[in-house]
């Protein structure tokens, strides 16, 4: 699920959802054009070729030394780390294609197991672009009942992290600032061409992983972690774009899936406006339940009428946008910052009452802190120009140092990959074209976000071509059977996506229907989670259309 990127420096680090950090929200990206044929694309199309190879010949060709590995656990380094939080790494192909090339690490960390364990159960978080290891860190009492049976094991996927993690230098900024407000819509020539100059900086700075970085490639990394995490098949829970990243191993390693659990189910199939359509579509809905419960509260900063309370914030987000008021880091606030705040505290129910209290400071007093509290995720994001990563050739890329991680790896990583992903790549003329009629859909279907999604459509413009692979490979499995939960009220991954997704896949997906809101379900309602580590815990699998109700029914069971 793509999303856009923060602009403002003191708001710059991308806030993860909720308390576990189940889906990135920080970037999108998409779909714009280039008519450059690059190494990427060819590789990119070499990946997606060998992708339909059976899995029975993935230990031979050179590739029998990384899936003779075996993980060696030690403590984790860090500050922050919890002492028993165990770190590993494996090493895997820069190119599978070429496996006796270059190689990289990529880390991984782990809970051991309490008791006799029977395995792994990998883990990713979401995204993409984020830290899988500091994300467990953070929040991995949320799965501590999984260790009653597994080692719950989740890791940097290449690219992100300390595994070689790509950064596109100063052209970071430059690509949220050629896509801030309205300047796409006003002069897209322009800004295409400062996208495609950024481009070029991203693979200057990223170095020779960044061909090798979209999800096609980390799901063969997946495998290789499942052999050398001893598993002969892999049991998985992924959350939002967990759920792709899941999908493709599913088809690519059809008879390796254990029991997989896929949580905010992605779209495999939809072109990346039509994507952010949905996002802004999902958004708004969101804000509008958030209003209708606001106004049942008497502190409500836009009083006790429901639809009242909506054209006023239609009215301030027009108003801040022509007149912004200060920032507590002294820059402009605007109606666009003011959305893209909003639009990250609706990804969980449980930061509404935070909201209501952001935006009365914002009313009542001027006061933005609030509100950009939810920007950063509580973390500023300082801009740091990255040092260009090395050219490696055929020696290994070894795990990066926690301090060495470039501060821009999380929308550099999230770009990169959600790109490698997209077969659509729009010409100048075609953007322009439909920029008009794209904006006039955008604003309808939410008259809040609908700008603030658009400019996501060009993104991707002068980078290579990404894969076709997902769209039209990952379907019909013939997999073990999987576990799909879709929240009704998901801003970021609408319900009709777990459903299609769930058609798609074919008989192996079983769909979960969690009544509730926010991203995802696992950390938001207990008959979700209850019904997820049954699953993977002890194979107990809920019947396909089975329901979790709202949480304020009671124990959330449905």
């Amino acid at each position: 699920m793509q999303a856009k990127l923060e602009t403002r420096p003191s708001v710059r680090r991308c806030a993860v959802t909720g308390a576990l950090g189940l889906a990135l929200l920080g970037a999108g990206l998409p779909a714009a054009a280039s008519g450059a044929t690059t190494a990427t694309t060819a590789t990119t199309a070499t990946t997606a070729t060998t992708a339909t190879t059976a899995t029975t010949r993935d230990t031979g060709s050179g590739l029998s030394r990384f899936y003779d590995q075996r993980v060696e656990w030690t403590a984790c380094e860090g500050t922050e780390m919890p002492k028993d939080l165990q770190c590993g790494k494996v090493t895997v192909p820069l190119d599978y294609s070429r496996p006796r090339g270059g190689t990289l690490d990529v880390a991984l960390a782990r809970y051991r197991a309490t008791g006799d364990s029977r395995g792994s159960v990998l883990l990713n978080f979401g995204g993409p672009g984020g830290s899988g290891i500091n994300e467990l860190a953070l929040g991995g009492k949320e799965f501590m009942h999984l260790t009653n049976g597994y080692d719950v094991v989740t890791f940097d996927p290449r690219g992100v992290g300390r595994s070689s993690p790509v950064s596109c230098g100063p052209a970071t900024l430059k690509i949220m600032e050629a896509t801030d407000g309205d300047g796409g819509m006003t002069d897209p020539e322009g800004v295409l061409e400062r996208l495609r100059d950024a481009a070029a900086e991203c693979a200057k700075y990223s170095g020779p992983v960044l061909p090798h970085i979209g999800t096609v490639d980390a799901a063969r990394d997946m495998d290789v972690m499942r052999r050398a995490l001893g598993d002969d098949r892999l049991n998985y829970l992924g959350f939002s774009y967990g759920t792709r990243l899941g999908a493709v191993y599913a088809a690519r390693f059809p008879d390796k899936v254990g029991r997989m659990v896929l949580d905010g189910v992605d779209t495999l199939t939809e072109p990346l406006a039509e994507q952010g359509l949905a996002g802004a579509r999902g958004q708004q809905t969101a804000l509008e339940n958030f209003l209708d419960w606001c106004v049942e509260d008497v502190a409500c900063p836009f009083g006790q009428d429901a639809r009242d309370a909506r054209d006023q914030v239609e009215r301030l987000v027009a108003s801040l946008d022509s007149d912004p008021v200060p920032s507590a880091f002294g820059e402009p606030f605007t109606g666009q910052d003011m959305v893209g705040a909003i639009g990250q505290a609706l990804y969980s129910r449980e930061l509404w009452p935070s909201l209501e209290r952001a935006l009365a400071q914002l009313l009542e007093d001027g006061d933005t802190r609030g509100l950009e509290g939810f920007s950063s995720g509580g973390v500023t994001f300082p801009v740091r120009a990255a040092v260009r990563a090395p050219v490696r050739g055929d020696r290994t890329a070894g795990l990066t140092d926690e301090e060495d991680v470039p501060m821009d790896n999380l929308p550099a990583a999230l770009m990169a990959i959600n790109c490698a992903d997209d077969p659509d790549r729009p010409t100048a003329a075609q953007v322009t074209a439909s920029l008009d009629r794209l904006r006039a859909r955008y604003e309808d279907v939410s008259p809040v976000f609908g700008r603030y999604r658009l400019t996501q459509v060009l993104m991707c413009y002068g980078r290579p071509r990404g894969t076709d692979y997902i769209r039209d490979d990952v379907k019909d499995l013939d997999t073990a059977r999987m576990l799909l939960v879709g929240t009704r009220g998901d801003p970021a991954t609408p319900y009709r996506w777990t459903t299609e997704t769930a058609d798609r896949l074919g008989p192996s997906a079983v769909v979960l229907d969690n009544r509730g809101e926010g991203h995802t379900g696992y950390a938001s309602s207990k008959c979700v989670h209850r019904k997820v580590d049954d699953f993977l815990l002890y194979g107990s699998l809920p019947p396909d259309g089975s329901s979790c109700g709202p949480e304020s029914t009671g124990d959330g069971s449905g």
